[in-house]
């Protein structure tokens, strides 16, 4: 008797884990799509006021055109990516197209001055600030929520309820990922010598007096003879 109560203590013990662990799986998947529809907003806004900042530099540079149709193939590719790790890749690659859009823009004083450029490019800006904050508390919750389905006994439960990995959201920069590239090859250029100081004009020097012959005395003076 004492042996079944113990059986069933355990098999009551191992049931209530198994939903406490279960219910914690769900909360974390729970808080994962939550994070990632705060992420998943902020990008619609940077998308839908790409168009109205390309609008505004092409009234002043349009013969940039391969830049225009760049940063709105960009966008494009970005709207139809899937998942966090394709859609990363994409915003990475539009941001990269906007870098190019700003800094065609910086060719045009009258532009930046603009109230409608300068309300367009604080707003990206902050959407830009968003998107990073609501990336890191995505990932955060994505590192919490693939910790707890993956470690033992975890996993188990995990498997038979359908819990899968989530992926981490990066956008993806190239630059960033290149490295610096040193060359040693030259040799920097040598130092230019100062320039030594202007010399000082020299004072010349006065001729020499030439010595004056003693003066004659007087014809018809004799000298007095000494007595």
């Amino acid at each position: 008797m004492v042996v079944l109560i113990v059986i069933l203590v355990i098999i009551v013990l191992i049931a209530l884990y198994g939903v406490m662990a279960y219910n914690g799986m769900v909360r974390g998947r729970n808080m994962v799509d939550q994070a990632w529809s705060g992420i998943d907003v902020q990008l619609k806004r940077r998308h839908d006021l790409i168009p109205n900042l390309v609008e505004t530099v092409k009234g002043y540079a349009a013969h940039e055109r391969g830049v225009f149709e760049e940063v709105t193939e960009a966008r494009a590719k970005a709207m139809r990516a899937q998942g966090p790790a394709q859609q990363g890749a994409a915003e990475g690659l539009l941001g990269q197209a906007l870098g190019r859009l700003f800094a065609v823009a910086e060719a045009y004083p009258q532009l930046r001055a603009t109230e409608n450029f300068q309300q367009l490019q604080n707003e990206l800006t902050n959407t830009e600030d968003q998107i990073a904050a609501a990336r890191r508390i995505y990932n955060g919750n994505v590192q919490s929520y693939n910790t707890r389905i993956q470690t033992f006994p975890n996993s188990l439960i995990a498997g038979m309820g359908g819990f899968t990995a989530r992926e981490f959201f990066e956008i993806e920069t190239p630059a960033d990922r290149e490295p610096v590239k040193v060359d040693f090859s030259t040799p920097p250029p040598a130092a230019a010598a100062p320039p030594a100081p202007p010399a000082e004009p020299s004072t010349p020097t006065p001729p020499a007096a030439s010595p004056q012959p003693p003066a004659e005395p007087p014809a018809g003076d004799e000298p007095p003879a000494s007595g």
